[in-house]
């Protein structure tokens, strides 16, 4: 969620927490997001409000998610995105995090600027970041919106339909299906049949006389 200027329908307030373990936690930061004309097919721009030491105040951060980037943005995304993503460049250092509306100021000074910002009162909401965004219970999102004006729910890219297995329809009577099974075999049928006694002596009379004419020959 994330509350919109009432004056402004195109610019939205969202206050985020520090990420937990960095110099940064405890922390409490104001932006402001502008949305483009063209939204969600151009991405947004995003305006640090709370001195924090990591970004320059009042000037458009240039990170993969804005309009310094359009060329990497999917409408699929949106705001929330955008949201989360920047709090994950919080901690960068380095190479990591240079770019336009970046500032690395000594750690000492980030975590006094932190314990600064939860009192930190946007000229807009005319609200404190402590009064927008309370201390919760473990396991709240990090950002919340100011609720300075109607609130609009961040729009999601849909979800792949969830497969459901068909039901068999109880009412129709079941298919029939001819019986292939094999018909039960008599006795006699199981017992290999012989040949008729009259064939058995022909064959040994042939064969005694093959013998005896092979045996005639060789003496």
């Amino acid at each position: 969620m994330a509350g919109l200027n009432k004056n402004n329908s195109e610019e939205w307030h969202c206050t985020l927490r520090g990420p937990a373990g960095t110099e940064f936690e405890g922390g409490l930061y104001h932006f402001r997001i502008l949305l483009p004309a063209e939204y969600p097919f151009r991405p947004p721009s995003i305006m640090m409000l709370t001195p924090s030491g990591r970004f320059e105040t009042d000037t458009k951060i240039c990170i993969s998610f804005t309009s310094y980037h359009e060329e990497l943005w999917q409408p699929a995304w949106g705001v929330r995105t955008a949201i989360i993503g920047l709090q994950g460049f919080f901690p960068l250092k380095g190479k990591a995090a240079v770019g336009i509306g970046s500032i690395e100021h000594p750690i000492p000074e980030r975590k006094r600027l932190a314990q600064l910002s939860r009192s930190w009162v946007c000229s807009t909401c005319q609200e404190s970041n402590l009064t927008l965004l309370p201390d919760p219970p473990s396991g709240d999102s990090g950002f919340h919106g100011t609720g300075t004006g109607r609130v609009l729910e961040e729009s999601r890219a849909p979800e792949p339909p969830t497969p459901v297995a068909a039901v068999p329809d109880t009412n129709l009577a079941p298919p029939q299906v001819a019986d292939v099974s094999p018909a039960p075999r008599t006795v006699s049928q199981m017992k290999p049949q012989r040949p008729p006694i009259l064939l058995d002596g022909l064959i040994c009379v042939i064969l005694v006389l093959v013998c005896s004419i092979v045996f005639r020959r060789m003496f």
